[in-house]
This record gives C-alpha cells, structure tokens and sequence, in this order.
C-alpha cells in the first residue's frame, strides 16, 4: 500500500512594497530580535521585549523592557495580530524612528 503526503500549500502574496525584505528591494541585515506586538499601525508596529539590565553596584540583573517600531510590509498586515510573537531585523533607516524590518511571525498571540 503507497503512502500519499499531504502537503499545504502556503498562498503566495506578492506585494509591490519596495521596502519587503522578501519582495522588495531592502536588504535586512545586523542584529535580530523577537518581541511581542503591542500596536499595529498601517505600514508599522511596535514590538516590545525584555532584557536584562545588569546594575553594577549591587552585582545584579533587572528587567528591562525595550520597545522598537519596525516596517510592516504589505504582504503581512493580514496575517499578523496585536500580541503576537515576531521576529524583526535591523535595516538601513527607513524613516525618523523606523530602523527595523518585519521578517516573520513566530507564534500567535492571546488576545
């Protein structure tokens, strides 16, 4: 007996954004993060994550939370929610506070 597959076929989006680290032209390159989505805006989102913050004097780690605004390409502003888990990448600045690119969505938030 022949044992059959299944395979899901991802729906190809192809976007006309030229800042698509996918689609477009902007290369995304240095340091990664992944954070939580806190606001969603049209062509941006805030990612928030905590980090330690060693205090010197008392030889200890805080929690710390950062936040960065990242592009949101037009091929993702579907699939991506407020809360969810994502991976972002440093880029050349693409305005006054966006200096990071949406790469991929990790795992679904709760909300």
């Amino acid at each position: 007996m022949k044992k059959t597959k299944n395979h899901e076929e991802k729906k190809e989006v192809s976007c006309a954004d030229k800042k698509c680290p996918i689609h477009g032209t902007l290369s995304a390159r240095g340091r990664t993060f992944e954070g939580r989505i806190t606001k969603k805006f049209e062509g941006r989102i805030v990612i928030e994550f905590e980090r330690p913050l060693k205090i010197r004097k008392y030889d200890r780690y805080a929690k710390d939370k950062s936040r960065i605004h990242s592009h949101l390409p037009k091929c993702m502003q579907e699939e991506v929610k407020v809360g969810d888990l994502v991976k972002v990448k440093e880029c050349r600045p693409l305005s006054k506070i966006i200096h990071s690119v949406l790469i991929k969505k990790i795992k679904e938030g709760i909300q």
